[in-house]
């Protein structure tokens, strides 16, 4: 996979969760599978120079995956504050950038909903993906992540490679 020829995934399987379209943008009603959302943490932070730090622009409990001053950025203008370009809300669920058209088939396949913001600040590929409630959709939610990733900052990263680096930082 890479960010000119992004691998496919399937439709979600589960009804959108409802949202609250004001700010805060989040989910109503849902609560994060310990294990899975563990795991999405350890696999989002194993992304090389991300750094887990508190937010700079949502709610708090809200964790930034945080670019290293020294990662060259691809798209900076698709980070909304300072070099947070994704972060994971308390309830699992996160804010991201991906390419317009993987946004548009992100929300058309059932896993994200667009930022009632995005428009007015001017991203248009902003989302929200819904908060991964089996491993089945925490694949296809990490494989968005590395998406944003590899978009903002122009690197060619698989989600492969970020697996392989939590197995050997966690034997």
């Amino acid at each position: 996979m890479n960010s000119n020829n992004p691998t496919s995934f399937p439709e979600r399987k589960r009804s959108r969760p409802a949202t609250n379209q004001g700010m805060p943008h989040a989910q109503i009603g849902i609560r994060p599978i310990a294990a899975i959302n563990d795991e999405l943490f350890r696999r989002s932070f194993s992304l090389p120079m991300v750094q887990n730090r508190p937010t700079v622009i949502s709610v708090p409990g809200a964790r930034a995956l945080w670019l290293d001053e020294g990662m060259p950025l691809a798209h900076p203008e698709v980070i909304a504050r300072g070099r947070e370009f994704a972060h994971i809300h308390p309830d699992g669920s996160l804010h991201l950038s991906l390419p317009p058209e993987r946004a548009r088939e992100a929300v058309e396949k059932g896993w994200a909903e667009p930022h009632p913001i995005a428009s007015y600040i001017g991203i248009d590929g902003m989302v929200m993906l819904y908060t991964p409630l089996d491993q089945e959709e925490l694949e296809v939610v990490f494989q968005l992540i590395v998406e944003s990733y590899t978009f903002v900052t122009g690197n060619s990263f698989q989600p492969e490679n970020a697996l392989q680096q939590v197995r050997r930082s966690n034997p």
